[in-house]
């Protein structure tokens, strides 16, 4: 655990809220989405925050469109500060689409990418082309992160639907499941269409869940961060973080930023 500040700080304070784990780590993951940084910014990333991030998603199908030593660069520096990559899952479900899959993971392995995503938030799955999506890609010596839920709300799938893959997706092989949040947190599976969370649907949820250190939660907006934090705790797993909100979110875990903070305060007044 880490409870002291790093660098020119470690030692004077301690975090206001304890128990964060710190990196190599299987819970309190954060995952940052990015939409096409280009080299210098993703090595300034990598170079100030890559101890608060587990992994990096090259959003939806963007990996298709870097120049090929771009592409394989920023995979290998991901891979040298130890953060996991992936390539978004709307890439894989195109590749299922269009009867490629092998080709896919394939070419993702010879790319250097250490997870794949396999979801189906805007296509059709079939349980078995699930299934065997996961295992094929463990054959070929990825990670698993699986995802659930629909992107578009008229496709949701129900509390019950979506606890059950889960289950079967943990059961098969995934290390880690993520709750579908989108890259707007609006109107989908726990996200009311402002963004709000869903109490009634979290605690459901939740409820249904075995094993909450396996599960991610897509939380691209601050207040949906700062909720599942002081529900679940500073170590809860988040993803779809933009890049240049990764230590803003590492502060709200441990109570530097005051929306955290508050909740540790005493209830007289420090004099």
């Amino acid at each position: 655990m880490a409870d002291k500040y790093a660098g020119a700080w470690r030692g004077v304070l301690d975090f206001p809220i304890s128990g964060r784990q710190q990196k190599p780590r299987k819970i309190g993951l954060s995952m940052v989405i990015d939409k096409g940084l280009g080299l210098t910014e993703f090595k300034d990333l990598l170079e100030v925050a890559a101890p608060y991030i587990d992994f990096i998603k090259l959003g939806f199908g963007t990996s298709v469109f870097y120049p090929a030593a771009i592409l394989k660069e920023k995979i290998r520096l991901a891979r040298e500060y130890k953060v996991d990559i992936f390539p978004g899952g709307t890439f894989f479900e195109v590749a299922v689409l269009q009867g490629r899959l092998n080709l896919y993971l394939q070419t993702a392995r010879e790319l250097g990418y250490t997870f794949i995503e396999i979801s189906d938030g805007t296509i059709d799955l079939s349980r078995t082309l699930r299934l065997t999506a996961i295992r094929q890609a463990r054959t070929e010596g990825f990670g698993i992160i699986t995802e659930v839920g629909k992107k578009d709300p008229r496709d949701a799938l129900s509390e019950g639907q979506i606890l059950n893959q889960i289950a079967v997706d943990l059961d098969t092989g995934a290390e880690y499941v993520i709750i579908e949040g989108r890259e707007s947190g609006q109107g989908v599976v726990i996200y009311d269409n402002n963004g709000k969370i869903k109490e009634d649907t979290l605690a459901n949820m939740l409820s249904g869940i075995s094993n909450l250190g396996q599960i991610i939660w897509e939380a691209p907006l601050k207040q949906q961060q700062q909720s599942l934090i002081i529900s679940l705790g500073p170590n809860v797993n988040l993803g779809n973080i933009q890049a240049g909100d990764i230590l803003a979110l590492e502060a709200l875990r441990v109570g530097l930023r005051g929306d955290t903070l508050r909740t540790t305060l005493p209830a007289v007044e420090v004099s």
